[in-house]
């Protein structure tokens, strides 16, 4: 089967995935707005090519943090990967390793983090983390972490309490008795507002708690879930090394900014200071340019990389990766970008239709 951009393997997941378990994967909060809007709000920023500037070589490849990867897309984290295929995270650290990109790891993996190294020993790997309720819980994970060879730590900020996710609430959505989180054991309540192994993650994370991630980790911090130039500010005043522009693909409030017209934002009040990054949208090489060109650094995929993984495992999530990056490498070609560094903000417009 020859798969040609990513709704091919959209597609195939859809046809393939149980009813409900699709449905998890694709849902948005409320009326699934930001969802849609994350991925239509490209279509109306317009590239601004140039010419005859010999594009014979032509350099993808990028640094987030001060590693290394091929081009700059990387694997945003998603819980659950077991859902869409066996082997879950242990493939898709697979295909990151063999692409040479970063793959952030959920808190709600299905493999343990151990098998997830073993799998992808030489991996980029960033940790992302739920604060849990339980402090020494939350400590455990991130020495754990860092013991295993991750190298920053990405704190989702944006979750005090789960997303009106409409289509699972009516299916009552929950894992399979076949799969469970590895590294965190929450029971679930017959009465509880969700029956995924989410409850624990506190609600009350403040700013303050930055110091405290600080005085129990080297490594750097990223904070996920940023959208607005005052958060950004208190990022920056609290000393963490990366911001993550994100609403959560949609999953948690509806009518937020789309993350595309949030970056832009986010980027006037980081003034380089620190690396932003962004996920929510992606669906094309051409989508990674604009992304770069507002001032991201790098982006992150998501509900892509579950789709590949359902396709055919590591695999799958190579080709989704591979079908991206040719894009991307067309897309410099055609606006005259030989490498990363000379994809610059004069290359976009936003329409006016």
């Amino acid at each position: 089967m020859a798969f040609t951009c990513l709704a091919d393997f959209q597609a195939f997941a859809k046809d393939n995935l149980p009813k409900p378990t699709w449905e998890f994967i694709e849902g948005g909060a409320d009326e699934c707005i930001i969802r849609d809007e994350n991925i239509s709000a490209y279509k109306k920023i317009r590239l601004h090519p140039h010419v005859l500037r010999d594009m014979s070589v032509v350099d993808t490849r990028t640094t987030i943090q001060g590693s290394e990867i091929s081009f700059p897309v990387c694997i945003a984290p998603t819980g659950f990967h077991c859902l869409c295929w066996p082997d879950g995270e242990q493939s898709t650290a697979k295909a990151a390793e063999a692409m040479n990109i970063c793959y952030v790891t959920s808190t709600f993996s299905t493999c343990f983090f151990e098998d997830i190294v073993a799998s992808a020993p030489n991996g980029l790997r960033w940790f992302q983390l739920y604060v849990q309720r339980d402090r020494k819980i939350t400590k455990e994970l991130i020495q754990k972490a860092e013991t295993l060879g991750y190298k920053a730590l990405v704190l989702t900020v944006d979750t005090p309490a789960v997303g009106n996710r409409l289509q699972d609430n009516r299916n009552r959505f929950s894992l399979p008795a076949s799969i469970s989180t590895k590294s965190v054991h929450v029971p679930i309540e017959e009465n509880a507002e969700s029956l995924l192994p989410v409850s624990n993650i506190d609600p009350s994370i403040s700013w303050k708690d930055i110091a405290w991630l600080k005085s129990i980790t080297q490594m750097p911090i990223i904070l996920k879930g940023i959208l607005t130039r005052e958060d950004a500010e208190l990022a920056i005043s609290h000393n963490v090394q990366g911001i993550l522009v994100s609403n959560h693909g949609g999953r948690q409030l509806d009518t937020v900014p789309a993350t595309i017209d949030a970056l832009t934002e986010v980027v006037n009040a980081v003034q380089g200071r620190i690396e932003v990054y962004l996920d929510g949208g992606i669906r094309t090489g051409t989508d990674v340019l604009k992304a770069l060109a507002l001032g991201a650094r790098c982006v992150f995929l998501g509900r892509p990389i579950l789709w590949g993984l359902t396709y055919k495992g590591e695999e799958g999530v190579r080709q989704v990766l591979n079908l991206l990056k040719k894009e991307f490498y067309r897309s410099m070609v055609f606006t005259g970008c030989r490498s990363v560094s000379e994809i610059s903000q004069d290359l976009v417009q936003f329409s006016r239709l």
